[in-house]
């Protein structure tokens, strides 16, 4: 599947990343973003080392370990999709965005899982259980409005939602309707799926497009719940987002 748009400079074009040599340039992608551009307390957490070779080197195995192991639906779907966005002249990743199926009924999508099931956190932070449990509370706070409308959803027909985990554009090009392309392929995906609603954990700089394309806010800034000793350290704005049922 392909999407493909223009503006005044430059082509591009969103596919599915069907190999691992795309995701080292994403996480490259995912640093320039988070790391250089906005600098996300989260982001730093969960990819501790970003900036030095063996950080990176772990940060883009991890992205790859994750993609290697994706499972399928009933219907044959995969339950997480990784996406680039390239100019098709140099075939250079640009943006990269994860969307998950999600799902507590068997068959239709991944179930939400804490970060201590799905990451190895000795390899994260070797000998350090503060950091370990710092990374695990940013995360189930980030996610825990996510997990709530996946169980509330069990009931429903499809019994699923599809998921915006993650969207970033280098920022030598955003703001050329990139982050767009992205999210309207996952939208589309939704609807094929049969009519899923999507949901996302939007930051300060992701939610005017995520806004523009359909997705609410709901409720307000999403609350980092962590221990007394972590309290000091800066977390991002992050508002939880959902398109409605169509």
């Amino acid at each position: 599947m392909s999407l493909a748009n223009r503006d005044n400079s430059s082509a591009w074009r969103v596919a599915v990343i069907d190999s691992p040599k795309d995701l080292e340039q994403a996480f490259d992608v995912v640093c320039a973003c988070f790391g250089q551009q906005t600098h996300d307390g989260i982001f730093f957490a969960l990819h501790p080392g970003w900036d030095t070779t063996a950080g990176h080197s772990a940060g883009t195995q991890r992205f790859v370990e994750r993609w290697r192991s994706t499972t399928k639906d009933r219907n044959g779907d995969p339950n997480t999709v990784f996406l680039k966005a390239v100019a098709p002249d140099t075939e250079q990743v640009v943006g990269f965005a994860i969307w998950v199926q999600a799902s507590v009924v068997e068959g239709h999508g991944d179930a939400p899982a804490d970060l201590s099931t799905t990451t190895d956190l000795e390899a994260l932070y070797p000998g350090n259980t503060a950091e370990q449990r710092y990374a695990c509370q940013l995360d189930a706070s980030l996610h825990r409005r996510r997990g709530e409308v996946v169980r509330e959803k069990a009931t429903a027909s499809p019994p699923a939602i599809m998921v915006l985990d993650l969207c970033v554009v280098h920022p030598d090009f955003q703001r050329r309707g990139i982050a767009g392309g992205l999210v309207q392929w996952g939208l589309d995906e939704a609807q094929r799926r049969g009519g899923l609603e999507c949901t996302t954990e939007a930051s300060s700089m992701g939610r005017h497009v995520y806004a523009k394309l359909g997705f609410k806010q709901e409720g307000g800034e999403i609350e980092f719940e962590v221990d007394e000793e972590f309290k000091g350290r800066e977390v991002p704005s992050n508002i939880f987002m959902r398109t409605g049922v169509s």
